[in-house]
Formats: C-alpha cells, sequence, structure tokens
C-alpha cells in the first residue's frame, strides 16, 4: 500500500515537473521578442498585391482597328465593332494561364472609352458594337467575379481627344472618369496610370500640340486621396509624379535587376538605376511591377501572330520577374473580333502548366533543418520554421547577426535545379547577399549566389544530388527574417533547339533548356538518340541540312525536331562601302541581331556585298529585322548582280508580298547567272520612310 502511494506520488512530480518544464520553455519563447521592422515596409494592400504574383493586362481599342501603337484621338469610333467579344474567355484564358487578376485598359491615349461614360460622347456608347448598348468594363468585371480574378483598371492620364488636356479643367474631367470606373465596377485591387504625356493629337475637333509638367500637371496627391477613398484596397501604379505604390522597372522587356530592393525615395528624381535595382536604404516601400506583352507590342497586329513569345522566353520572364522579387503584368492583345489569339491562349496556357508543374512539388517542406543562430534559442524562431511551409512563420537569427547559415537536410539523396527563397517582408527587406551550397562527395560546394531576397527569389542552376544543402546568408542589413525555403526539381523544356550557321560555316545548336541533350544530322535525316550528340560548333563546307533534338535523358522525351538547310558558307564575303563593322551582322547567321543603314540613307538606296569569288547564283533571301520599334522592312525591291562592282545587271525586282503581316524569310528566284558582286537596292519600305533594316541576306546557289 505505502509502494502504490509512493508510485503515485512519484507520478504526481514527474507530471508536475513536465509540466513546469513546458511552462518554462513556454516563458522562455515568450520571453523572446520578436525582431522589430527595419526600415520601411509594405503596407497590407502592397502585401496583398505582392502575393498576387502573376495576372494579366488586357490592350483594346480603336487603335486594334487601325494597325497602331497609338492612336491620335481622331479615329472613327464607328470603327469598334466586336462582332465575337468575350470578356469571359480572356478570363478563362487567365485562369488557365495561372494568373490571379486582370488589368483592363479602360481607356487609352487617344481617349477613347470601353465604357459608356457619361463625360464623352468618345466611347462604346456611341460605337456600333451592340448598339451603343455595350460596357467592356462590365463585362469584364462580371467574367473576372465568375473565374475568381481580381479586376484592375487602367485609364491613360494623357487624352488626344479632349479639348481641355494641357488645361487646369481636364483634371476635373479626370478625376470624374476615374470616379466612374472606381464606382460602378466592384473592388478594383489595383489602378494604372501610364507615364505618356502630351504631343500632336485631335484636341476636341482640331489637330494641335500640347505640352505639360508631368510632376505637377495632374496633382497627382490630390488625385490619389480620391483614389484611396474610392477604393480603399487598392494599389496604385505611376511612373510620373509623386511616388505611388508601386513602381515600373524602366523597361517593358520582361525583367527587373537581379539586385531588387522594394524601396525609393519619398522625392527626388527616379533615373533608371533606381526604377531597375530599387535603392537599398530607400525611405519607402515602392516595389518592382515588371509589365511586358506576350507579343513584342502592346496592341493587336496581324504581323506579330508568329511573333508570340515562346515558352523558353516567358519561363525566363518568369524568372527575372516574380524569381526576383517583383510581380509579373503579361499583356494580351485583343484582335479585332473581340477574342484572344489561339496563338496567344497556347502560349499562355502551357506557360501556366510549366510555372505549376515546376513548384508542385517542394523538396525542402518537412524536412530537417538547422541553423547557426536562432534568435533567442527559441523554437518559434527555429530553422524547421523556414521549411514548414507556412508563410506566416519564420526562422531569424539574434539582432547582432547579420551572417548565418541554416542547413537542410535529406532523408535520400534528392536531385533538384531550383532554390526558391523568401523573407518576411512585413518584417522590411534585409539580406544583401547570400550563397547555396550543396554538399558533394563530401565537400561543401557553391552552386548558387545573389544579392537580395525580399518576397520571393529564385535561382537557377544545373541539377545536383545531394543529401544536403546550405543557405549562407553573407550580408544582411539586420538580422536575416527567412520564411520560406524551397527546392525543386524542374521539368526540362524539351522545345525545339535553335539551330544558326554562323559566317566562319560552323553549325550552333542551342538548346531551350541547357540540360537537355542534343542529336543531331548533318543529311537532312530524322535525328534520334542514336544520332550524333552535339558538343560544340560544328565546322562545314557547302549546302547542308541540319536537323536537331532535345533530348531528356531520364525520361526519354524528345522535342519535335528542327530543320535548317544553308547553302555556302559566306566566309568570304564583305561589304562594300560600308565602314561600320556592326553591319557585318546580316551574314553572321543570327536571325535576332540586326543592322540599319545610316540616317542619312535616302531612297533607293543600295546593299552591296563582295562575295569572294564567283559564285552560280540562282537566287537571293532577305530576312528583316524582328524589333518592335522601326523595324525598316524593304517592301519593293531591285536586285542587281555584277562580276566587278562596275557593270550591274538587274536579275529581280518586285516586291515581298505581305512582308508587314508576315516578317519571315523572302525567298526569290531567278535565272542562273554567275557573279561576284550582289546588290539588293530598296525602292521602299513598310513605314514610308528612309529607315532600312536588315537581320541576314543570303543568296542560292546552283
Amino acid at each position: 500500500m505505502n509502494k502504490s502511494i509512493k508510485r503515485n506520488n512519484m507520478s504526481k512530480l514527474l507530471f508536475c515537473g513536465i509540466i513546469l518544464s513546458c511552462f518554462s520553455i513556454g516563458c522562455s519563447n515568450a520571453q523572446v521578442k520578436a525582431p522589430a521592422p527595419y526600415g520601411p515596409v509594405p503596407n497590407v494592400n502592397q502585401l496583398r498585391w505582392q502575393e498576387m504574383e502573376f495576372y494579366a493586362f488586357i490592350h483594346f481599342s480603336l487603335n486594334t482597328y487601325t494597325d497602331q501603337s497609338w492612336g491620335y484621338g481622331n479615329e472613327d469610333v464607328n470603327l469598334f465593332n466586336p462582332t465575337e467579344l468575350d470578356c469571359r474567355q480572356w478570363a478563362r484564358i487567365c485562369k488557365e494561364a495561372g494568373m490571379t487578376g486582370v488589368i483592363l485598359v479602360a481607356k487609352h491615349h487617344c481617349g477613347f472609352c470601353l465604357w459608356p461614360s457619361e463625360y464623352t460622347e468618345y466611347s462604346v456608347k456611341n460605337a456600333p458594337w451592340k448598339d451603343g448598348k455595350g460596357d467592356v468594363v462590365q463585362e469584364m468585371a462580371d467574367a473576372c467575379k465568375e473565374y475568381g480574378l481580381k479586376l484592375g483598371i487602367y485609364v491613360s492620364p494623357w487624352d488626344r481627344n479632349h479639348p481641355d488636356y494641357g488645361r487646369p479643367e481636364y483634371i476635373t474631367y479626370f478625376r470624374n472618369q476615374l470616379k466612374e470606373v472606381l464606382t460602378n465596377y466592384g473592388d478594383i485591387f489595383e489602378v494604372w496610370f501610364d507615364g505618356a504625356n502630351g504631343g500632336t493629337g485631335y484636341y476636341g475637333g482640331e489637330n494641335g500640340n500640347r505640352r505639360i509638367d508631368r510632376t505637377t500637371y495632374y496633382d497627382w496627391s490630390n488625385t490619389y486621396k480620391m483614389i484611396r477613398e474610392l477604393q480603399p484596397n487598392i494599389v496604385i501604379w505611376n511612373d510620373g509624379g509623386d511616388r505611388a505604390d508601386l513602381r515600373w522597372v524602366g523597361t517593358e522587356a520582361g525583367y527587373i535587376g537581379e539586385t531588387n530592393w522594394s524601396l525609393l525615395n519619398a522625392t527626388g528624381d527616379v533615373p533608371f538605376e533606381m526604377l531597375h535595382y530599387g535603392v537599398e536604404d530607400g525611405d519607402s516601400w515602392v516595389p518592382g511591377e515588371v509589365n511586358t506583352s506576350i507579343r513584342p507590342e502592346w496592341f493587336y497586329h496581324p504581323s506579330e501572330d508568329a511573333k508570340v513569345k515562346t515558352l523558353p522566353k516567358l519561363m525566363d520572364t518568369y524568372y527575372n520577374s516574380v524569381g526576383r522579387n517583383a510581380t509579373l503584368l503579361l499583356n494580351f492583345p485583343i484582335m479585332p473580333n473581340g477574342l484572344i489569339h489561339p496563338n496567344d491562349e497556347k502560349a499562355a496556357i502551357e506557360f501556366g502548366k510549366m510555372i505549376k508543374q515546376t513548384f508542385a512539388v517542394n523538396l525542402a517542406e518537412k524536412t530537417k533543418a538547422e541553423a547557426t543562430n536562432v534568435r533567442g534559442n527559441a523554437s518559434k524562431f527555429s530553422a524547421s520554421k523556414a521549411v514548414d511551409g507556412d508563410t506566416e512563420t519564420y526562422w531569424a537569427t539574434d539582432d547582432d547577426v547579420n551572417e548565418a547559415s541554416l542547413t537542410i537536410t535529406f532523408n535520400k539523396p534528392t536531385k533538384f535545379n531550383r532554390f526558391l527563397a523568401q523573407e518576411y517582408i512585413r518584417l522590411g527587406q534585409r539580406a544583401k547577399a547570400f550563397t547555396i551550397e550543396a554538399l558533394v562527395d563530401g565537400n561543401w560546394k557553391e552552386i548558387a549566389k545573389a544579392t537580395t531576397i525580399g518576397y520571393k527569389r529564385i535561382l537557377r542552376f544545373p541539377s545536383v544530388e545531394t543529401t544536403q544543402l546550405r543557405l549562407n546568408i553573407i550580408d544582411s542589413k539586420s538580422c536575416p527574417v527567412i520564411s520560406n525555403i524551397g527546392v525543386y526539381d524542374a521539368p526540362q523544356i524539351l522545345t525545339p533547339p535553335s539551330i544558326i550557321r554562323n559566317q566562319a560555316g560552323e553549325i550552333i545548336i542551342t538548346p531551350a533548356d541547357s540540360e537537355s541533350v542534343i542529336y543531331y544530322t548533318t543529311d537532312g535525316s530524322e535525328p534520334t538518340s542514336n544520332s550524333k550528340k552535339y558538343s560544340g560548333p560544328i565546322p562545314t563546307e557547302g549546302k547542308i541540312k541540319v536537323s536537331a533534338i532535345a533530348y531528356e535523358s531520364v525520361s526519354g522525351k524528345r522535342s519535335p525536331v528542327t530543320r535548317e538547310e544553308y547553302d555556302l558558307p559566306r566566309t568570304e564575303w564583305k561589304l562594300v562601302d560600308i565602314t561600320d563593322r556592326r553591319a557585318s551582322v546580316i551574314f553572321d547567321g543570327n536571325p535576332n541581331s540586326a543592322w540599319h543603314q545610316p540616317r542619312n540613307t535616302r531612297l533607293p538606296a543600295d546593299l552591296v556585298i563582295d562575295l569572294g569569288k564567283e559564285l552560280n547564283l540562282s537566287g537571293f533571301k532577305y530576312y528583316p529585322d524582328q524589333t518592335m520599334w522601326g523595324p525598316g522592312i524593304i517592301t519593293q525591291y531591285e536586285f542587281y548582280v555584277s562580276n566587278d562592282n562596275a557593270d550591274w545587271k538587274l536579275v529581280d525586282k518586285g516586291e515581298f508580298s505581305n512582308i508587314k503581316n508576315n516578317p519571315t524569310w523572302q525567298t526569290k528566284k531567278f535565272e542562273p547567272v554567275k557573279a561576284r558582286y550582289i546588290k539588293l537596292r530598296a525602292l521602299k519600305n513598310t513605314e514610308n520612310n528612309n529607315n532600312l533594316g536588315y537581320a541576314e541576306v543570303d543568296v542560292i546557289t546552283e
């Protein structure tokens, strides 16, 4: 009986000890304060916006029907009649692409409004579409609600149709329009103001030229106040005037700086460097939004149907925007019929699927994690908080620590090629530099390094297999605060590789994914995994047919075949009477490089090439500059040949049919003739000016 009492007493004491121990630990944790915020921090709206990550732009207006980039304000309202307009199609595609919202261009620079504005006649209410009863903004709002997307609105401050633009009276008109779109269509997550302003336009009935001071004219501080009263949850994008909630990144090419601070100064000029990289010691939280289009231009142009960005290009854009502490705003140009083009739809959905597939499985989640320093040795700030799948918890170090390491141990050898890190940005952006190491053959090997982290940073590197991975914060403005670590094994992108033949005659094959294996043939036959393996430039002579595939050895999957045919190497080619060294890119084999004749060139203009020796010619090929602005595409031409660069013979003339809408290789044949010199004479271009651009020029030999 006494022994039983003793056992019970011992059990009670042990139980009390456990309780006291737990209480002691809890008190210990409670006594360890969270890190204090360091520097500027995001507000609630900015946090909500940052977490959206990837959303759409929609460009659709009267210049869709005039094939212009910017309207002049005098376009006929009767042009707007999209017979198949379907905002539900737009929203469905955005949703399937993994997007979280849509920013609709409700009014562009021409002043035409996609809603029946009470304050102008230049709107859908006077268009034939739906007999003037239509409202694109309302249909977009309804579609977003149906598909679970957030709605944003672009309203151009510049208006080339309104008679008062440039005068104080216009600001009342502009604000009245903002009130309409911010009051009548539900919650708006973002309002977008383009910085373009002033210049020639229609301006209410007569052509004129208006100039403004963009820093003062719009009285942004009061405009912002009104916007936030109407939409308390909104964020404001603006690249001019008073500092907004979000910033432009200085380019529309689809990337932000590798170093990217979500900070700017509240006042002062903002040069490209600040827009692109942020300001390390900035006094305001102003994160970057990367805006770019799925095509070269913002509005739809038939000539760009074959220029939709490829999956590799879109993935590069993702890693260089979302993967660099920014968000991605990807544009869809709407066709005149009111739909997104099938090519754009296919590209966007493939893009979304690849993002989802790449980041489906976080190999680091719930792994064993240990750190060199944990804040106050408290479990609530332990290394495990960085791999628990909860971005509201975080690993933190003591205040006096700005260098620390966190090691992840996998339960078996694990292969990966992507690393993701997130800071708990509610406490500010801190990390200035970090490295990633893997334990390889018993030694730590650096596999990647970078500077800033912020909301999200993603690094790419060749696949590595290891049992341990180490994150080293090597410099930080204050104690590191890491809320999430992700490790992923991204699938290879098996799209057809690119093939070029440079001026030296070497064949260069480039896969979309650097880890893909390339197999090729040079006799035109179908390549397989038993064909020659590409390991570097291939010297060639004479005419050749090259075929290549990208191959993934583990799965056995392969890309479609790329096929290219080449005539004789252009090793001895030289331009005549042109001293600009850059001009030689027109026969470097790279279709993405281009050269333009000097600005003082006048049509007709000649391009003369010495082939280095006499050849038996039967045709020529021209590939125009593929860039967006002013490509200088030749439409009408004459082609001459000569043996001495003195006596010339005209062997072909005509036009490159439909080259504006389809700027691809132009091949022209003529009766065989022997010649050493060729002359391509440009008579007219697509821009009706003297701009002449060349990406590639080649000949066809017998």
